[in-house]
């Protein structure tokens, strides 16, 4: 430690100045004082609800729908079924986890607006057993309170503000003149030279490539043609981890040494870990070696490492969480975009020539460029209500009692914000099955949607830490794609859903013809 310590007060001298087990709700209410009847404020009020009260699904319930009527998949589907059934506010059992689903925009802005200084996003039980197992620290996914706080004040600097986050545009652009290359090889591949198989797979390289180069300010070699092995583990770690996490959470913990998930989990955590201690320590020596020539260093990571404020070991926990979280809402936003411009080719051109209006064709759109692109904003905004990231979130009050939808809940009742029924809602987003990024243009649309009716990267001091930089990635992406290709649908492939896999994913390959436009950067 007082080796980092000198380290960082040494670095921070050559800085250059260019830069998810709940505590059970159920268990709270029964025989709880709080439970009983509340009187309001004014007696005129009807009296508050006890959380008994809630209409919803059981244990068996739940388990008959998950299972019996095959939703494990598709979860997303039975958000907006229960809403239909039980109303703006309903109970679920998952797992071990008693769940209060919010399903409306008002009764969620009652409830974020009560979150309070520390909110809980969830226990993140997963995540935090494997870092007690393996004697890692906490990230900002699963530290709690104070530590979060502190944790999330130094990790916020030099990523959320949007000022911050053009500065990596260049870095950005960087990947995606790689994507623009790699993709133009794999057309090459294909018997008609236009078809690309799978481009949400390819997306995920690009994305993957790109947080990682934000993150470790090192290229890791995910669009070379040949994937370094050491980054293919990496990547394939990431897939099981995710896989496995659904099957865990849903299983008793005495099926752990029956299955193979629990082990599977364990060891993609390992792996994702090890990666990234890997690159953090290369980038340690490189910061010192460049230190001693006396030169200015700037970078996240350097950053980082340069505070003071985060141990070593605090910035490889920290690292690793963030890095899995900043990978699927770049890729699976892109590939849904890409899927369904390709199918609405009015809105395509329509994009195409807002693109090129704005960016002469001598040169590569840049951040300042975005703010001029209001359709491009739209698309990106529209993709994400369809497809919400992640289609559930959760928060845990633990510091007060909270009132929401008529009802009084106890501190540390687990509330799982319903974001695909909330986004799929008719009220505030007329035909929401359809994919109309128009509703989002200020001069075509009749009212502005509810704040609350489509927040896919959370709100408050919870909300995602990452999103400026994945929207820069997938703005800049979006429109370096569209001015290059003109994109049309596989002729062969059938109409493409999403599956609830912690985050939605297609539920088969989007495979995408490419066809030049012209010969553009």
């Amino acid at each position: 430690m007082a080796k980092l310590s000198c380290f960082a007060g040494r670095l921070r001298g050559g800085l250059g100045s260019g830069l998810p087990g709940a505590p059970c709700p159920y268990r709270a209410w029964r025989g709880s004082a709080s439970a009983a009847p509340v009187a309001s404020a004014s007696a005129e009020k009807e009296r508050l609800k006890r959380p008994e009260e809630l209409p919803g699904l059981g244990l068996l319930r739940s388990l008959y729908w998950v299972l019996a009527r095959g939703y494990l998949l598709h979860t997303h589907r039975l958000q907006i079924i229960s809403k239909k059934l039980y109303g703006p506010i309903w109970k679920s059992t998952f797992g071990s986890y008693n769940n209060v689903n919010i399903g409306s925009p008002e009764v969620l802005e009652q409830l974020l607006r009560q979150e309070g200084k520390y909110p809980i996003r969830s226990d993140m039980a997963l995540w935090k057993e494997h870092r007690d197992k393996r004697n890692l620290p906490y990230g900002p996914f699963t530290e709690d309170g104070e530590r979060w706080h502190r944790l999330r004040q130094v990790l916020n600097k030099r990523m959320l503000k949007p000022s911050e986050a053009v500065l990596y545009a260049d870095v950005i652009n960087e990947v995606v003149t790689d994507l623009m290359v790699h993709l133009q090889n794999e057309r090459r591949k294909s018997p008609s030279g236009v078809m690309i198989q799978d481009v949400a797979q390819i997306l995920y390289r690009f994305a993957l490539e790109g947080i990682s180069y934000i993150l470790f300010e090192t290229r890791i070699g995910c669009l070379k043609e040949e994937i370094p092995a050491e980054t293919q583990h990496f990547i394939d770690a990431i897939g099981s981890t995710l896989k496995s996490s659904v099957f865990v959470t849903i299983l008793p913990k005495w099926t752990r040494d029956m299955l193979p998930y629990w082990n599977r989990y364990l060891q993609g955590w390992d792996t994702i870990f090890a990666f990234g201690k890997k690159l953090i320590d290369q980038k340690m020596v490189e910061l010192e070696k460049s230190l001693d020539r006396g030169e200015k260093v700037s970078g996240y990571l350097t950053y980082l490492l340069s505070t003071g404020q985060l141990s070593h070991k605090e910035v490889y926990g920290s690292i690793a969480e963030l890095l899995l979280a900043g990978i699927d809402t770049t890729s699976n936003t892109l590939s849904w975009a890409m899927y369904h411009l390709s199918q609405d080719l009015k809105t395509q051109e329509d994009l195409y020539q807002e693109i090129i209006n704005v960016v002469p064709k001598d040169r590569i759109p840049d951040a300042e460029d975005l703010s001029r692109m209001p359709l491009l904003k739209a698309i990106i905004k529209e993709t994400l209500r369809l497809y919400p990231v992640v289609p559930t979130n959760a928060r845990i009050i633990a510091e007060k009692d909270v009132v929401v939808g008529g009802y009084k809940f106890p501190k540390d009742t687990l509330f799982v914000l319903a974001h695909y029924a909330l986004s799929h809602d008719e009220t505030y987003f007329p035909d929401p099955e359809h994919f109309l990024p128009q509703r989002w243009l200020r001069d075509q649309r009749e009212s502005a949607p509810h704040p609350f009716s489509s927040i896919p990267f959370g709100y408050g001091v919870r909300a995602c830490v990452g999103r400026r930089i994945a929207e820069l990635e997938m703005h800049l992406a979006l429109a370096r794609l569209i001015r290059t290709f003109s994109v049309r649908p596989d002729p062969n492939c059938k109409v493409v859903k999403p599956l609830a896999r912690i985050v939605l994913v297609p539920d088969k390959p989007i495979n995408l013809k490419f066809l030049d436009r012209q010969r553009v950067l």
